[in-house]
């Protein structure tokens, strides 16, 4: 409901706090956003949303909206007290002008106008308008609406009053910049192939926002305000025909628009359900707690289910932290501690046994740990990992104390979560012998490599490559088209075990599996050590068809759960290959989708056209030139752009459900090629 009170609550210009410039954003960009690719584009719209967020944590809004619009352009609304419009003392123009275009300015850093708030967002919002070729800041405020517009982070006009208001809050609407973000989207660089080596022209890109993606990230922060609804809407159809001069809200124009709105009162709570909405849960009573600690808001929610993975979510003064920090750190020790202590009080563990270490603790377990505090460290400008020492102790207090009361007080739960425990720990050391055994017999005691791997001559990792081919036949082609200085090829016979969710005993049994972790050499799970590893180009190589989407998915698997360091520093890639070969006369051009074919034969006259089915299909020449020459094939590298997304395609297709998993495959089987995960 928007807020028609005139109510500022002590937030004026006095309030705002200058720093520093704004040039250097523009020059380097990745130092404030991350990356210029797709997580950078959409950090744009997670910082100002972030500023309608902490008005309502503050208690001063309870609406946001976020609409896409026509021409790549973004509308984020709330009903709080508007930005300041008064001249700043310290820089003598507006306060609103201060905070659009200087870099560390902002209502967060002194005072009383924001005791809590995602982070010094005064820093966000000054470097969204230095990397948007357009922004524009609307006030309504004192009984006034108030405008200005920018151009890359410069003052295109003043601000000005153009009439009354009876309502209140803050809309800004931006511009991606283009010529920073040139590289969002692109279309693959080449779409064939000449006899001689030659390219044809590369296809042009574009910026384009990723509705799910901001789905997917606007949920999670409604779950984290109580009261607060979140609002998104999908306008980009609307391409001159959007009149938002005398409203807050774009939902007031009933516009026939693909929107979703977010409201949970659970908290915490609703976030957990959600996330194990098709799981079955061990425990009949969900963990929860919530306390403050030192001037620190903890909050804790947990649920252990009938599985292997491990889920941790962590969030500081709602900003998700992917990698952690203190506060998952105390989480994990106080977690350790008292099952440990409740085991033994208990007589679960006898004197002799072993302690549950962290992984025996965390294994099925769903967790959300969320902390509020004044001042948050972050560690780099995308607030990926909180670095406040004083919230460990927070932390491991106030949720070590609450779940050893929750142990006590519901004995039958304890029981079931302290028996999974028990079965882990006996899991982790049949892994244990079964990995000693593997490695036992691997390349570190003189063991010769699997005799199916074809190894390159080079040793030094950093030029060497590996391809995992689908099959005996493509294998046999594959090895003799390399290049045998730096290019390995292992054949996998048949569709490998599905690890998602097999313990590693049983994993490491599989004989291909077991190739393919000597080969690598650098071991697996935590004894995984990524120096060691033999090749920092790992290629998967399967056909264009459903079993080959099926077989590339299981690689991928295994990669995502015991590999993780492999996709993150960039080793592991996808081979494209094309689809079609056509000749005509003496021209030879490949094709790697039914489109391209058609735009390159035309009516076909005059055109030879193979159509591969595999790999297998092709003669080492064909195999070279369109797969394995560095300097004509098309890797696809492979990404963790979005974690969680990639969590849920993978449980799709991994999981316990057939029939998601079937759907799947045969969507996306011509697409899946094109897929980041």
């Amino acid at each position: 409901m928007v807020k028609a009170n005139n109510q500022n609550n002590g937030y004026t210009a006095k309030d705002i706090y200058v720093l520093e410039g704004l040039e250097p954003v523009r020059k380097r960009p990745g130092m404030y956003i991350g990356s210029t690719g797709v997580d950078g584009l959409h950090h744009l719209v997670w910082e100002v949303f972030d500023n309608g967020r902490d008005e309502a944590m503050g208690g001063f809004a309870d609406e946001v909206e976020v609409a896409l619009l026509p021409d790549n352009r973004v509308r984020v609304a709330d009903n709080g007290r508007g930005i300041p419009v008064e001249i700043h003392k310290q820089t003598r123009v507006s306060a609103l002008e201060t905070v659009m275009t200087t870099l560390h300015a902002g209502g967060k850093f002194g005072g009383e106008s924001y005791k809590i708030a995602g982070g010094l967002h005064g820093v966000g919002v000054s470097v969204v308008n230095a990397l948007s070729i357009w922004m524009r800041a609307e006030v309504h405020r004192d009984g006034g609406k108030y405008i200005q517009e920018y151009k890359r982070g410069k003052v295109f006009s003043k601000v000005k009053k153009i009439g009354p208001s009876k309502l209140q809050g803050t809309v800004v609407a931006f511009e991606p910049d283009p010529e920073i973000f040139k590289e969002i989207n692109p279309v693959r660089d080449r779409i064939s192939s000449k006899s001689d080596g030659s390219q044809r022209e590369p296809i042009s890109n574009g910026v384009r926002f990723d509705w799910q993606k901001i789905i997917n990230h606007l949920r999670q922060q409604a779950y984290l305000v109580r009261g607060l609804k979140v609002r998104i809407i999908d306008a980009r159809q609307y391409k001159n025909k959007i009149d938002d001069s005398k409203i807050l809200f774009l939902n007031e124009l009933k516009l026939p628009v693909d929107s979703r709105t977010f409201y949970f009162e659970g908290g915490l709570l609703s976030l957990i359900k959600y996330i194990n909405r098709k799981e079955k849960p061990i425990h009949s009573k969900i963990f929860y707690a919530e306390k403050e600690n030192g001037g620190i808001i903890v909050e804790c929610v947990l649920q252990y289910i009938d599985d292997i993975a491990i889920k941790e979510v962590s969030f500081a003064n709602n900003i998700r932290t992917d990698e952690g920090g203190m506060h998952l750190t105390g989480f994990r020790t106080a977690l350790t501690r008292i099952l440990n202590d409740y085991a033994r009080k208990n007589g679960f563990l006898k004197a002799e046994e072993d302690n549950f270490t962290g992984d025996d603790v965390r294994e099925g377990l769903t967790a959300i740990i969320s902390v509020k505090l004044r001042e948050p460290q972050f560690e780099g400008q995308t607030k990926a990992k909180l670095g406040n020492p004083e919230v460990r102790t927070a932390v491991e207090t106030v949720f070590g104390e609450a779940f050893a009361e929750f142990l006590e007080e519901n004995p039958n739960d304890a029981r079931t979560i302290v028996a999974k425990v028990i079965l882990s720990l006996k899991a982790r050391k049949a892994a244990r012998a079964a990995k000693e055994s593997v490695l036992r017999k691997g390349v570190l005691e003189g063991l010769t490599l699997p005799g199916k791997l074809a190894d390159c001559q080079s040793r030094d990792p950093s030029e060497s490559e590996i391809f995992i081919v689908e099959g005996d036949s493509a294998g046999g082609s594959s090895k003799q088209a390399r290049d045998r200085r730096t290019q390995a090829v292992l054949p996998l016979r048949g569709k490998i075990l599905n690890v998602e969710r097999t313990r590693i005993d049983k994993m490491l049994a599989s004989k291909e599996i077991k190739a393919l972790v000597i080969a690598l050499g650098a071991a697996i799970a935590e004894e995984f050590d990524i120096s060691k590893i033999r090749y920092h180009k790992i290629i998967i190589a399967t056909d264009a068809d459903v079993d080959g989407a099926h077989i590339r998915t299981l690689l991928l698997t295994l990669f995502y759960r015991y590999y993780l360091p492999v996709i993150e520093q960039g080793y592991l890639y996808i081979a494209l290959p094309p689809l079609y070969r056509m000749q005509k006369g003496k021209e030879v051009f490949y094709a790697y989708s039914d489109e391209e074919k058609n735009k390159i034969v035309g009516k076909t006259e005059g055109f030879n056209i193979q159509r591969y089915k595999g790999l297998g299909e092709m003669n080492p020449e064909q195999l070279w030139e369109t797969t394995i020459d560095p300097e004509r094939r098309i890797l696809k590298r492979v990404t963790m752009d979005d974690a969680e997304e990639a969590d849920k395609i993978f449980e799709v297709l991994m999981g316990k459900e057939v029939e998601p998993r079937k759907l799947f495959i045969q969507t996306h089987a011509q697409a899946v090629q094109n897929l980041d995960v």
